[in-house]
């Protein structure tokens, strides 16, 4: 094969590789794919809220760049290759020291949410990357007259344009629904009220009773403190409540909130749900209580402020259990830790001195 027959192809290969990665860091939306990259990628590494969306941005254009440029003859030798190697080194020294301390576990983000990949094989990527890129250096001639000003424009306008359609928003949260403990079906003929109503007995009650009863209840009940969940529901801090991290185009958390809705029709006791919404899709949000069979109240925030909710590591759906404010128990994602209805049955029965040991 000739040779420059073989270093299109190459030019190819690099090319395609840094334009699939952009594009993959803005799916499905440009403005919560970056949110959540800076969530997840930078904030780890030291990144303040304030620097990560400049960073990412600039991040994502060079990409973009190094994509096109690579097509280009202007300064290829002198300064494409060379940018592009640099790049993904800097890349696979983070990704080593990332494997090192936190092991090669979830994803690495260098395909966004599109093509998840571990930090080990995105190693691998990069360092088959450079080999192709310094295979690349020695076959091609040395640089002709190159133009300078044409490089320059194809970042400058790259970086601009992540901008343009990423354009950095403040930080802004939106209330969205009532919180209310009413619970209305949508689409279901069984009566909720009547599912959320806790008949007394009509036995005569006295005063002893009564006395009784609550201090059995205080005994056999965590101690109150404040979750910080007060500031989205006043009372959730009180009794047994469910609380719930949902994205409103995610299949996985319609699915949760089904699952849930099932559990509490058949349960007159079950605790009331709340829902905290990102602000990704909100019109998808009336399609998502249809098919969960009912609404929840909820809540709906920006996409930064919902993943630093979720917590570090998290992901969606998210299904805490609290009562009286304090954490019992935690389901997020898809994977091993993911909402399990069986097990979160039993646990919901369980008395405070069981759920203790």
């Amino acid at each position: 094969m000739k040779k420059e027959n073989l270093s299109w192809i190459l030019r190819l290969i690099i090319s395609a590789l840094f334009i699939v990665s952009a594009v993959a860091k803005l799916y499905p939306s440009p403005y919560f794919a970056i949110s959540t990259f800076e969530v997840k990628q930078l904030y780890p590494l030291g990144f303040s809220e304030g620097f990560a969306p400049y960073f990412s941005r600039i991040l994502i254009g060079i990409e973009f760049a190094l994509g096109i440029a690579i097509l280009l003859k202007d300064y290829l030798k002198k300064i494409t290759i060379p940018a592009t190697i640099l790049l993904l080194a800097v890349f696979t020294i983070h990704l080593s020291y990332t494997t090192f301390v936190s092991g090669n576990a979830g994803n690495c983000g260098c395909f966004g949410e599109l093509i998840p990949m571990t930090p080990v094989e995105a190693i691998i990527k990069n360092i088959i990357a450079i080999g192709l890129l310094i295979w690349l250096y020695k076959i091609l001639p040395a640089d002709v007259k190159s133009n300078f000003w044409l490089l320059k424009s194809v970042g400058l306008g790259c970086i601009l344009a992540l901008f343009m359609v990423a354009p950095i928003r403040p930080v802004a949260e939106v209330i969205e629904e009532p919180t209310s403990e009413i619970q209305d079906n949508l689409g279901v003929i069984a009566d909720s009220s009547a599912l959320l109503t806790v008949e007394e007995p009509k036995a005569e009650i006295t005063k002893d009773t009564i006395k009784k009863a609550e201090e059995k209840k205080t005994e056999d009940a965590p101690k109150k403190v404040k979750s910080g969940y007060d500031k989205y529901f006043p009372g959730i801090d009180t009794d047994k409540k469910i609380l719930c991290y949902f994205v409103p185009g995610c299949d996985h958390c319609m699915d949760t909130a089904k699952e849930l809705n099932e559990m509490r029709k058949k349960d007159k006791n079950f605790p009331p749900v709340y829902v905290i919404f990102m602000n990704e899709e909100p019109e998808k949000i009336p399609t998502f209580f249809e098919f969960a069979g009912t609404k929840f109240p909820y809540k709906m925030i920006d996409v930064i402020p919902f993943w630093t909710e979720l917590g570090t590591g998290r992901d969606t759906p998210g299904v805490k259990y609290l009562w009286n404010g304090n954490e019992f128990k935690y389901y997020d994602g898809i994977s091993d830790n993911k909402f399990n209805g069986a097990e979160f049955k039993k646990l919901i029965k369980k008395s405070y001195s069981e759920l203790k040991k």
